[in-house]
C-alpha cells in the first residue's frame, strides 16, 4: 500500500476550456497518487464511463494553467482505504459515480467517499460496470425520490411516463427501471431507427420522434394525458408541450441545465416540478449520502439476478488524452447511444 501512495499516476487532465477538437482540450499528465481521507476508498481505476457532465464541465470551467481531471464514472478495485472506512476492505471490486467538486476518475488511482460506492455487480466486467453507476443514481433518484413513484411489488404503478433522450445514458437507466419496478407504460422519444431500436431493448414500450411536435404524438398513445415525464434535455424548449401533455396532478423532473422558463404554465393543472441533480448528495455531504451506497448495491444485485443490463455500447480503448477527446466529440455531437466506455491504462 505504501508503495502506491508513493507513486506518480498516469491521468487525462485539462488546463484549459477548448474545443475538444483542440488536441490541448485534453492531455496526458502524471501526477501524485491521491491520498485517501477518513472515509475514503483508494482504487484502481480499471475502466470509466463518459457524460455530459464531463464535457459540461471541460466547457463551462476553466482551471487557470492548472492540470483538471475529469470523470466520474468509473470501476475498479480498492487498494487502500482510510482509518473510518467500515464498508470496504482492500481488494473489493467497486463501481461509483463520484463527486464533482472532487478530482475526477480519469486517472490510474482515485480516491472516493466510500459511502457513494457500491459493490461492482460480479456477472459485469469492469467496462461494462463502468457505465452504470451515474445514470442509475439519476435514474433511481429521479423515479422514486423526486416523482415519489413506489417500488411496491403489491402497488406497483400504473399510468404513462415520457422519457426524453430515450437511447441516452440515463433515459436507458429510466426505462428499465421503470420496467423492473412498475406498470408504466414508458413513452420515449428517439429520431433514428438505431436509437428507436435501443430504446425499445432498453424498456420503452413507444418510441415518439423528437423532431416532431410531441403533444399530437403523445395524445395517440396516451388520449386522457400523461401522469410523469423524466425530461433529460430540452427541458426549456418543451415546457408548453410538457404543460398541454400533462394530467392534473402530474410529476415532472428534470436534468438538464436551461435559464429561466415559465413555471407558471404547470399551475392550472398543479404539476409538480422536480430537479434531479446526482452530485446533491455527496456535494452538501447530507445526512443520507450512503442512500447512494444502498442504491448502487440494489442496482448491482439486480443486474446479477438479469433484470438490468449494462448501456455500455461503445468502448473507445485505454484512458489517454486522444480517446477521451474523441469521447467528448461523439456526446457533443449529441448522437451518442447508451455510454460510451474506456478501459484500462
Amino acid at each position: 500500500m505504501n508503495e502506491t501512495l508513493n507513486r506518480t499516476m498516469p491521468a487525462v487532465a485539462y488546463r484549459q476550456s477548448l474545443p475538444a477538437q483542440d488536441d490541448e482540450s485534453l492531455v496526458d499528465v502524471e501526477l501524485p497518487v491521491p491520498q485517501p481521507g477518513p472515509h475514503d476508498l483508494l482504487v484502481r481505476v480499471e475502466a470509466v464511463a463518459v457524460n455530459p457532465v464531463d464535457y459540461k464541465v471541460r466547457q463551462n470551467s476553466d482551471p487557470g494553467g492548472q492540470p483538471k481531471v475529469l470523470g466520474w464514472d468509473a470501476a475498479g478495485t480498492v487498494v487502500a482505504v482510510g482509518d473510518r472506512v467500515a464498508l470496504f476492505a482492500a481488494g473489493d471490486e467497486v463501481y461509483y459515480a463520484g463527486a464533482i467538486d472532487r478530482p475526477g476518475s480519469n486517472a490510474r488511482f482515485h480516491v472516493v467517499d466510500e459511502r457513494i460506492v457500491g459493490r461492482k455487480p460480479t456477472t459485469l466486467s469492469f467496462t461494462e460496470a463502468a457505465a452504470l453507476p451515474l445514470t442509475s443514481l439519476t435514474a433511481w433518484e429521479g423515479l422514486f425520490e423526486r416523482l415519489g413513484l413506489r417500488r411496491d411489488d403489491g402497488r406497483r404503478e400504473t399510468g404513462t411516463l415520457l422519457v426524453t433522450a430515450a437511447a441516452g445514458g440515463v433515459g436507458a437507466m429510466v426505462a428499465q427501471l421503470a420496467r423492473a419496478f412498475t406498470d408504466l407504460t414508458v413513452v420515449g422519444t428517439a429520431s433514428r431507427p438505431e436509437t428507436g431500436e435501443f430504446a425499445r431493448r432498453m424498456g420503452v414500450t413507444h418510441v415518439v420522434d423528437h423532431h416532431h411536435p410531441l403533444p399530437q404524438q403523445v395524445a395517440r398513445l396516451a388520449p386522457d394525458g400523461l401522469d410523469h415525464i423524466f425530461s433529460t434535455a430540452g427541458t426549456d424548449r418543451n415546457l408548453p408541450a410538457y404543460a398541454d401533455m400533462l394530467k392534473p396532478f402530474g410529476g415532472l423532473v428534470a436534468i438538464d441545465d436551461f435559464g429561466p422558463v415559465e413555471i407558471g404554465l404547470l399551475k392550472s393543472k398543479s404539476i409538480s416540478f422536480h430537479w434531479e441533480l446526482m452530485f446533491t448528495r455527496s456535494l452538501f455531504r447530507t445526512p443520507d449520502m450512503a442512500t447512494q451506497h444502498h442504491i448502487l448495491n440494489q442496482v448491482a444485485g439486480l443486474v446479477d439476478r438479469g433484470v438490468l443490463t449494462t448501456t455500455a455500447t461503445q468502448d473507445l480503448g485505454t484512458v489517454n488524452a486522444a480517446h477521451l477527446r474523441e469521447a467528448h466529440r461523439i456526446l457533443e455531437s449529441g448522437r451518442a447511444i447508451g455510454k460510451i466506455t474506456l478501459t484500462g491504462f
